[in-house]
């Protein structure tokens, strides 16, 4: 018994620390058993709908405060660094690498200055993770604009719409021809 109680005072200290053996005032005379919830803290936990983004990484990827990195979903803009993907793009495209690397250059300022340092909220599609562990979202900053749509609406994104995460391409589609049509960003001449 007495090597056991190391265990014991461990276990009994460990579920004080998490709240599972003491819950508060749980009078049941003062509350309703909706009002009853015990929570396991595990460090901090961030609210979606009010979160900071840190950085920007590039125009079409971004950081918040919680160290999560959050790709936007249905965009897809110009890589700035050396990749496959910046060589597949550069063959599929035409276009030397230097010149996609700048547009990458101007779709990151772009982005940066729209949200870097701001408050945002993010929606989530189907998905909620890529394969990169990067959380999928719409983002909106705190007056409503829609920074998915509004790179694309400025010509700093083209397309890119994976199903099943579909529900604003619509909208993404009629943006782009129309910044395209319109010269905006990266359609300058």
């Amino acid at each position: 018994m007495a090597k056991l109680r190391p265990f014991f005072i461990l276990a009994i200290g460990a579920l004080a620390s998490f709240g599972l053996l003491y819950a508060g005032d749980l009078d049941p005379k003062y509350h309703s058993k909706e009002e009853v919830s015990f929570k396991i803290p595990l460090g901090r936990s961030f609210n979606y709908t009010n979160i900071l983004v840190k950085r920007v990484v590039d125009g079409d990827t971004l950081v918040l405060e919680s160290g999560e990195r959050v790709r936007l979903i249905g965009i897809d803009t110009p890589e700035m660094h050396d990749s496959d993907k910046l060589s597949r793009d550069s063959k599929r495209s035409q276009q030397s690498t230097s010149e996609i690397k700048e547009m990458g250059r101007k779709s990151y300022e772009f982005t940066r200055k729209l949200v870097e340092g701001k408050t945002v909220s993010l929606e989530f599609d189907v998905e909620r993770y890529d394969r990169y562990k990067r959380l999928l979202a719409y983002v909106y900053l705190k007056d409503g604009t829609f920074i998915n749509a509004e790179i694309v609406k400025e010509g700093y994104a083209s397309l890119m719409t994976y199903p099943p995460n579909v529900k604003y391409s619509d909208l993404f589609l009629k943006l782009y021809r129309q910044a395209r049509e319109n010269k905006r960003g990266l359609w300058k001449d």
